[in-house]
């Protein structure tokens, strides 16, 4: 496989930028509803994490000469639907893989270095928030 394209290149941080903008509202309005003040810190530092990457992604976007999407994709209705607090977690965390994986093929396909290194820094974080959920979900009541 080559590099992308401008044009595929742009369609394919668009879909990062409405996932990462359904990611944040998730976290935000989930972090609204937990008790648990560890599992509302959690919630909330991944939705900063979110919104970092969301403006990333518009920057590199604007960068290509290009409008970034306005739209926030239908992973935030699915993910509020699920009522019960834990197993919603557990959704946005299989989200989060779900990025990992669209940027494990994208990042050899992106020939502008610094978007390049954006994506990079990108995959490492959703890595880390990945185990950090994964961990919290693990742990005993209360723990």
């Amino acid at each position: 496989m080559g590099y992308l394209g401008r044009d595929e290149l742009v369609a394919a941080l668009d879909e990062l930028l409405e996932a990462e903008r359904a990611g944040a509202r998730v976290a935000e309005e989930t972090a609204a509803q937990l008790q648990d003040p560890g599992e509302r810190a959690l919630m909330e530092a991944i939705r900063r994490d979110e919104v970092k990457w969301c403006g990333m992604l518009i920057a590199a976007i604007q960068s290509l000469d290009a409008k970034p999407s306005a739209r926030t994709g239908a992973f935030h209705a699915k993910a509020m639907a699920i009522a019960s607090l834990p197993e919603r977690m557990a959704f946005l965390n299989r989200g989060q893989g779900w990025v990992v994986k669209k940027l494990q093929a994208l990042v050899p396909r992106v020939r502008e270095p610094g978007i390049q290194d954006e994506l990079l820094a990108m995959l490492s974080s959703h890595r880390e928030n990945i185990e950090r959920v994964a961990t919290r979900l693990a742990a005993p009541e209360g723990g």
